[in-house]
Parts: structure tokens; C-alpha cells; sequence
């Protein structure tokens, strides 16, 4: 009998539009992740050209691109403002997939954020006002100060979204869908943008890639 490896037919790969594709692979993990199947790394570089990567929760996806929620402030929050782009990589240990996007990033718009400010439990939008996030901490103290500084301002009522607080949407430029198979032959699918980021409708090339 051959010791040959052989290379599975069958396909995962049910639909040339990678945004349907992402979907089916989300709803998936939804369903077999134990925590957080929207959880993603988010890339990014810094003024000196370094890279820089932390995880972060998706928030929505749709024809215009994935977004999340973060202090403008931040190093994230910098960096995004100033390179302009970004990448993203979501892995399913549960399933052994992975996605990777890459993309330029525009800011989500005002009534965008404030919706979804709106929908985070009270205490996080607290926290929001209270963290001066990315920046030199003294003590924990000193952010339970603020805490209590700000739950006491917004003791009653509503509490807005503070302006140094939005989202970001990726435009994505090329999607990759990843996964595992027996003696490293895994299965790579990756789909090129075709046309300009703010085209209304957007055509995508697809190339299977060696593992």
C-alpha cells in the first residue's frame, strides 16, 4: 500500500462571494467556540514602522467591511489614524480555521457608534469615559478614582458616547480562508478585491493557493 498522501476532495469552500463565505464560517463557530467566536487579531504599525497586534472583538460585518469599537486614543486608535490600514485574523481552534483580511480602514459614522454605544451595559459605557486607554497607569487605584468620578457624573440618565470613543470598519482588499488538513496539505482559498474601495458593488477574484 502507498505511504502517499492523499488530498481530500470535498470542499469547504461552498460560495465564490468570500463576505457569504465568512458568514457560513462565523455561524459555524458560533456554534462549536467556547468563548468569543468573534474574537480577531488586529494588526497594525506604528510610527516606527513596527508592527503592532492585539485581539479585539468583531462587531459587525457586512457588504462595506468588518468593524469593531475602540478609544481613538489608543495605540490602536493612533495607529489606525495614521497608517490608514489594517489586518485582521480570526482562527477557530474548535474547527481549525482561520481568515485573514487585509484592507484600508475609514471610521465608522456617528450614528454608527452611538448605536452601538448605546447597546454595551451601562458600566462598560462608564469605563469608556473612565480609561485613558494605552496610557501610563500610577496604581489601579487611580483608574477606580476615575471610575467613581464618572458613575457619579452619570449617576441618573443617559450617558453619551464620549468623543474620543468610535469604531472602524475594514475595507477588505483580499480575504483568506485556511483550513487544516492531514500532512500539512491544508486547503487556501484567497479572494482579491476588484475596483475601487468606495465602490458600490465590488467584484472579487478567487486563487487556490499551495499550502
Amino acid at each position: 500500500m502507498s505511504n502517499t498522501p492523499s488530498v481530500e476532495t470535498a470542499s469547504v469552500f461552498t460560495s465564490q462571494d468570500p463576505l457569504v463565505l465568512f458568514d457560513e464560517w462565523m455561524q459555524a463557530a458560533a456554534k462549536s467556540e467556547p468563548n468569543d467566536p468573534n474574537a480577531m487579531a488586529l494588526a497594525t504599525v506604528d510610527a516606527h514602522g513596527l508592527p503592532d497586534v492585539r485581539v479585539v472583538l468583531l462587531k459587525g460585518v457586512d457588504r462595506s467591511g468588518f468593524v469593531f469599537y475602540t478609544n481613538l486614543d489608543s495605540a490602536k486608535g493612533s495607529e489606525l489614524r495614521t497608517s490608514g490600514k489594517a489586518a485582521l485574523c480570526f482562527h477557530w481552534k474548535t474547527l481549525r480555521r482561520q481568515i485573514r483580511v487585509r484592507g484600508p480602514v475609514a471610521r465608522v459614522s456617528d450614528a454608527e457608534a452611538d448605536a452601538y454605544f448605546e447597546s454595551r451595559p451601562r458600566d462598560s459605557r462608564i469605563g469608556a469615559w473612565a480609561s485613558r486607554q494605552s496610557q501610563p497607569l500610577t496604581s489601579r487605584f487611580e483608574l477606580e478614582k476615575e471610575v467613581a468620578r464618572y458613575a457619579a457624573k452619570y449617576a441618573v440618565g443617559h450617558v453619551p458616547r464620549p468623543p474620543h470613543w468610535s469604531g472602524f470598519r475594514v475595507l477588505p482588499q483580499q480575504i483568506e480562508f485556511w483550513r487544516d488538513r492531514p500532512f500539512r496539505l491544508h486547503d487556501r482559498l484567497v479572494f482579491h478585491r476588484q475596483g475601487p474601495v468606495d465602490a458600490a458593488h465590488w467584484e472579487w477574484t478567487a486563487q487556490h493557493l499551495f499550502p
